[in-house]
C-alpha cells in the first residue's frame, strides 16, 4: 500500500463553468484508523452533476470534497468493517478515507455483476431512476415517458428500468447525434432528439405527437417547459435535477402554462434520493437478476486514474459522458 494519500480540494467559487484552476490536489500521509473506524483505499469514484451545485457553497474551500465512492478496507479497528471488504461510502474525491461503521455500507457480493454497477445502476444513480419511476411517477404499464438528458447516468437508467417495468413509448432528449443513436439503438428508447437542433417543444411534439404520461426532468428550463406542455391529462413530472442551469447563473426558469397544471390535473414533484435509502434492497431485488441475465446493461463512461478525476468531472459537465461517469483507480 502506498504511504501517500491524495485529496481533491476546491480552491475558489466558480461563476459559470468551473475550470481545473478551481481545484487542487493535496498530498498527505495515509491516515491511521482510530478505534471504531477503518481505513479504506478507494478504487472507484462517482462524479455527479450535483457536485457542481455544491461548489457554489456546500463544499468548503480548501477541504476534502465528498462523493459516492467504493473502496476496500485495508486496515480496521472495528469488527463490522473487516479488512478486505468492499464498502460504499461518501468520502470521495480522495485516494484514502477513514470511515466509521455508520458512514460505510458493506457491498453485497452479486456474482456476475460488475463492481461499477454499485455506483451506476445499483447505486445512487440507479436508485434515483427507480424511485422516480416507482415512487414519484408511480409508473403504470403502458404509460409513455419523456426523459430529458436521457443519455446521462439517470437518463439511461430511467430508460432501461422503464422498459423492464412495462412502459409504453419512450422518448428522450440528448446533446448529440451520437447520443441519440445510443438511446435508440442500445438503451431501448423508441425516439430521441438532439435538443440543439430546434425548439425543444417542437422536437418533442414531433417525437411524441399524442403526448406523454410522465416526464422525468433532469434539466429544467426549456426542456421542463416542453415536458409540461406535452403531458396528457393527469400527467406527472418527476423533477430530478436542473443540470441545464448549474453553469449559467441567472438563466431563466421554465416558462409554462400554469393554468394547464390545474386544467389537466398535472402533478410536478421533486425528491431527494437520500430520503429513499430504504428502497435499496428493493432495487437490488429488481435489478440484479436482470443484470445477471443480460437484460439490463450498465451505461458507463470510465476514466482510468484518480489523477484524472477533475478532468472527468469537467468533461461530464460538458456532456462528455454517455451514461454514468466513473473514475477507476489505475492498476
Amino acid at each position: 500500500m502506498t504511504h501517500t494519500a491524495l485529496t481533491v480540494q476546491q480552491t475558489a467559487r466558480p461563476t459559470g463553468f468551473p475550470t481545473p484552476g478551481h481545484f487542487r490536489f493535496a498530498e498527505s500521509a495515509v491516515p491511521d484508523p482510530a478505534p471504531g473506524t477503518a481505513l479504506v483505499e478507494n478504487v472507484l469514484w462517482s462524479v455527479d452533476p450535483y457536485h457542481r451545485e455544491m461548489m457554489d457553497g456546500d463544499f468548503a474551500l480548501h477541504a476534502p470534497l465528498e462523493g459516492r465512492t467504493i473502496g476496500r478496507v485495508v486496515a480496521s479497528r472495528d469488527p463490522s468493517l473487516p479488512e478486505g471488504a468492499l464498502v460504499f461510502h461518501r468520502h470521495g474525491w480522495r485516494t484514502h478515507a477513514v470511515v466509521r461503521p455508520d458512514e460505510a455500507r458493506l457491498l453485497p457480493d452479486f456474482a456476475g455483476v460488475p463492481l461499477s454497477a454499485h455506483l451506476s445502476l445499483l447505486g445512487g444513480t440507479g436508485l434515483t431512476a427507480y424511485v422516480g419511476l416507482t415512487r414519484v411517477a408511480r409508473l403504470r404499464e403502458g404509460e409513455d415517458l419523456f426523459v430529458s438528458a436521457a443519455a446521462g447516468g439517470v437518463g439511461t437508467a430511467t430508460g432501461r428500468f422503464a422498459r423492464l417495468l412495462g412502459a409504453g413509448r419512450l422518448v428522450g432528449s440528448a446533446g448529440s447525434a451520437e447520443k441519440v443513436r445510443h438511446l435508440t439503438e442500445r438503451v431501448g428508447y423508441d425516439a430521441a432528439f438532439d435538443y440543439h437542433t430546434g425548439p425543444v417543444a417542437e422536437l418533442l411534439a414531433k417525437a411524441a405527437p399524442t403526448g406523454v404520461d410522465i416526464a422525468v426532468d433532469n434539466v429544467g428550463g426549456e426542456q421542463l417547459a416542453a415536458a409540461v406542455g406535452a403531458l396528457r391529462e393527469r400527467g406527472r413530472v418527476v423533477r430530478v435535477g436542473t443540470v441545464g442551469q448549474y453553469n449559467t447563473p441567472g438563466a431563466a426558469s421554465a416558462a409554462f402554462d400554469h393554468a394547464a397544471v390545474v386544467e389537466r390535473s398535472l402533478r410536478i414533484e421533486g425528491f431527494l434520493v437520500r430520503d429513499y435509502t430504504a428502497v435499496q434492497e428493493e432495487l437490488y431485488a429488481f435489478a440484479v437478476p436482470h443484470l445477471r441475465s443480460g437484460a439490463l446493461v450498465p451505461d458507463e463512461t470510465v476514466v482510468d486514474g484518480f489523477e484524472h478525476i477533475v478532468e472527468a468531472f469537467l468533461s461530464m459537465l460538458r456532456g462528455g459522458n454517455t451514461g454514468k461517469m466513473l473514475v477507476r483507480a489505475a492498476t
